[in-house]
Formats: C-alpha cells, sequence, structure tokens
C-alpha cells in the first residue's frame, strides 16, 4: 500500500489522499479549499495526480472541503466509480449543484468586469452540468460495517463517523501475505450531539490517516452552550432587535433547530417564536435529514417512528426564493434569521449582516468555525467596521461566539478513538500544523507521520 496527500496537509480543507493496493488507485475524498482567497485560487490548480487514472473514489462524507472538486476531477477525466453512503450521496449532489451555482455566478460578475477592461477571463471553477455529470458517476451505496469489494483481496468498510448525516472513517484492508490495513477518518464527530449517532471506532488497523481540526483544544459543555443561545435569543428580542445566525446548511442549520424547538417545547422560549431558515440548501438538507432515519440515535429514530419531527417549529418559516429573503430585511425586531454560509463568506447572511450589524438591539450568534480571512473571523476578532456591498458597515451589535455546538471531536475524543484502534503508524492531517505538532506529543505508542502536499508514504 502507497498513500500519497494531496489537500488538507497542514491545512484545515481540500481533503484529497490517493492510496494505491492490489493494483488499483484509490481517492478518498476530493475536496474544495475554503479561507483565503490564496486558497480559493488553489481549486483550479492541478491535482497533483492524473484524475483519468483514478479508478475508484471512496467518499467519507458531503461537506464541501471532501467532495467540492468532484465535478472539476470528472471533468478533466475521472471516469471510475465513487462510492458513497446513500445519505451522502444526496448530500453530496445538493452540495455540488450549489457550489457550482455560486461558481457561475461569481464567474458571470468577473466577466462583467473583466470585459469592462477588454479581458475575455472569469470561466467558472466548474459548470452546473459539470456537478450533474458528476452525479452519473455515483455507483454502489456503502452500508455500514459492511465490506465492499474495491479488487480481489481488497475490501473498504464504512463505519458511521457521527459527523455529519452519512458520515463515515473507511477501513481498507489488502489480504493476502504481507497484507495491510488503513483506516482514513474522514471527519469524526462530537460525542453526545443529538439526532446523530456518536462515532463508531473501526476495528484495528495497521495505520490511521486520521483528522485534527480540534487536536489541541476541549470543546464547551453543550448545556452551557445551549443556554448560552437562549440568553442571547431572550436578551435580543428584549432590546427589540433581531437574531442573525450565520449557519452551515449541513448538520448545524438541523442542529440549532433541534434546540430552538426543544427550547419552545420546554417555555425556554416563546411558542410564538418566529424563525426564518432564509437558506434554499439547508431547507433542502433538513428534508434528506427527513429521509435518512437510519442515521439517527435510537431516540430521535423512536421520536421520528411516532410521528414526532425533531425539526418542527410553530412559527418556523423556510424562505427559497430571492424575493422572500429580500423581505425579511423589513423586519424590524423580534425574529430569528439563519442563513448562510456560516463563515460569512457569500450567501444571504450576508445582506442579514448588512441591515442588523450597524443596529445596537441586534445580535449576531456565530455557532461554528470560522476559518482564518473569512468575515466570521473578522467580526469574531473584533473589527469595528466591515465591508459588505460596497458599504462600510460599523459592528455596533452584539456578537456572540458559542463554541459548544461543533461538529467534530475534540482533542480527548480524538484520543480515545484512536485508543480504540491502536495503529502501529498514524498519519495526521485535515488541522493546522502547529494543531497537529501538539496532538503529536500526544501519540507515544505510535509512529507519527504529517506529511506535506505532495509527500508519499509506503505502508
Amino acid at each position: 500500500m502507497k498513500i500519497s496527500f494531496h489537500g488538507a496537509d497542514r491545512e484545515v480543507t481540500g481533503s484529497c489522499h490517493l492510496l494505491e493496493a492490489a493494483g488499483k488507485r484509490i481517492l478518498i475524498d476530493c475536496g474544495m479549499y475554503q479561507g483565503s482567497r490564496e486558497l480559493d485560487e488553489q481549486n483550479g490548480d492541478d491535482f497533483g495526480f492524473d484524475p483519468a487514472s483514478i479508478d475508484i473514489l471512496l467518499l467519507t462524507h458531503a461537506h464541501l472541503d471532501h467532495c467540492g472538486r468532484i465535478p472539476l476531477l470528472v471533468d478533466r477525466g475521472f471516469s471510475g466509480e465513487i462510492i458513497t453512503t446513500a445519505a451522502s450521496r444526496e448530500l453530496a449532489r445538493l452540495v455540488m449543484l450549489d457550489a457550482a451555482g455560486l461558481q457561475e455566478a461569481d464567474a458571470e460578475r468577473r466577466q462583467r468586469h473583466a470585459w469592462r477592461r477588454g479581458d475575455k477571463d472569469g470561466q467558472p471553477l466548474y459548470t452546473t452540468l459539470d456537478a450533474l455529470n458528476a452525479m452519473d458517476r455515483f455507483g454502489r451505496v456503502a452500508r455500514y460495517g459492511q465490506p465492499i469489494e474495491l479488487a480481489p483481496g481488497l475490501t473498504a468498510t464504512f463505519h458511521d463517523a457521527g459527523h455529519i448525516l452519512g458520515s463515515a472513517s473507511i477501513r481498507i484492508v489488502q489480504d493476502g501475505d504481507g497484507g495491510r490495513s488503513v483506516i482514513f477518518s474522514g471527519d469524526l464527530g462530537n460525542s453526545g450531539r443529538p439526532i446523530l449517532r456518536d462515532p463508531q471506532p473501526p476495528p484495528h488497523a495497521d495505520a490511521v490517516v486520521m483528522e485534527t481540526t480540534y487536536g489541541d483544544r476541549l470543546h464547551k459543555p453543550l448545556g452551557p452552550s445551549v443556554e448560552e443561545l437562549y440568553a442571547a435569543i431572550t436578551d435580543t428580542f428584549a432590546r427589540g432587535g433581531n437574531v442573525v445566525i450565520p449557519t452551515f446548511a449541513l448538520e448545524r442549520a438541523q442542529e440549532i433547530l433541534y434546540y430552538l424547538r426543544a427550547g419552545v417545547e420546554s417555555g425556554r422560549l416563546p411558542r410564538t417564536l418566529p424563525v426564518f431558515l432564509d437558506s434554499p440548501m439547508a431547507i433542502s438538507a433538513t428534508e434528506i435529514f427527513r429521509r435518512h432515519t437510519e442515521c439517527y440515535d435510537p431516540k430521535e429514530r423512536a421520536l421520528f417512528a411516532q410521528g414526532g419531527d425533531p425539526f418542527a417549529l410553530p412559527g418556523l418559516r423556510f424562505t427559497r426564493e430571492t424575493a422572500d429573503s429580500m423581505a425579511l430585511n423589513r423586519i424590524r425586531g423580534g425574529a430569528i434569521l439563519m442563513a448562510g454560509s456560516g463563515m460569512c463568506t457569500g450567501g444571504r447572511v450576508r445582506h442579514h449582516l448588512r441591515h442588523n450589524l450597524w443596529r445596537e438591539d441586534s445580535s449576531v450568534v456565530f455557532v461554528g468555525y470560522a476559518a482564518s480571512g473569512t468575515l466570521a473571523r473578522i467580526l469574531i476578532d473584533g473589527a469595528k467596521s466591515v465591508r459588505l456591498f460596497g458599504d462600510d458597515i460599523p459592528v455596533r451589535a452584539h456578537l456572540h461566539t458559542i463554541n459548544g455546538f461543533s461538529a467534530h471531536a475534540d482533542r480527548d475524543e480524538l484520543l480515545a478513538w484512536h485508543a480504540a484502534i491502536k495503529p502501529d503508524k498514524t498519519i495526521l492531517v485535515h488541522g493546522d500544523e502547529r494543531v497537529m505538532q501538539a496532538f503529536a506529543t500526544r501519540l507515544p505508542a505510535t509512529e507519527v507521520h504529517m506529511p506535506g502536499k505532495g509527500d508519499a508514504i509506503t505502508l
């Protein structure tokens, strides 16, 4: 077995790893870089391998930084099979189509500016048609715990990673003389969350390729985080303002809806609480969540079986159309506006920030990861004003950063997952280099590697 590394190597996004075994070239994830403009520009670079040479792509889950470059891979020659879980397949279609739409819109804006300069620049990274063509490559559906043959003597087994709906860690085993086994963690979930099951560690493997996003810290407990959310909403409504929640469409939107429903049912929040989910992607993702209760923990699955709905709120309204989204800007107070993107890098949330950041009676509640260079991080770091749609907007709203809602495992959960596998070799990926180094010091019983982009390791 040989593994080469082509993304999320000493950085957090762009996951892409190539395994060569049993005469097959198997790609694990093909994600998009996210964050700064420099990272965005890397998305159009060469992959570091010939896409046409890849036989199989195994997708751990449907976040953009794990599936976002699949349409580009197909456009550049990949004609093999994509294998993932049923839920990830549906979510990946949604994510790739959304990304294609954003790419096309951004390209159109760039082209308008280029034409004014007499240039012919600004093509999208890929189009909606490319995303639809990529869906034709999806083949067999993986089921947790059931091996799939990739080649004679080579199998892959998906194990529940508990991160988002359908997410998986993948254990690949090569039989025969000198046979080896390796686990690709994907992104690991935070235990004790609502809706989804906790991560399920796979059996022992010789090596593990492991994410380290939060490998240097512990998460704030969930209970106080939920109470902090309720307090932020209550205080804002008392001032007469709105609550803007920049929301990731997958998992985070559904989790916040879950806790808002629980707050209404427990009396912590008013029964007439008006909540607007202003994200077509999050709305569609919520519908996909409702279709895949096989990923739920037993309690939530039982609720669905009894006719309940963990996302149902009396005052919840979906706003798919642009005109309906624009109408929300006329609401002066007493509403919760949930919109993407979670890092405020694009999407409808930027319009809501434009209309609420300058208001002392309103609040912005951050409930997810904010990468360096994103608008969310700039606000969290204390900016006094930000530029939105050509205007300098003063930051007067109350800002809340609630860290306990992370969908990622923290340091101790990562260590416990690793200890259950007992690998001889540990390869750290998908994390800041400083975080990886801190995490590596806690792994004395294994050989640790931190590959850079383009590096290769033979098992």
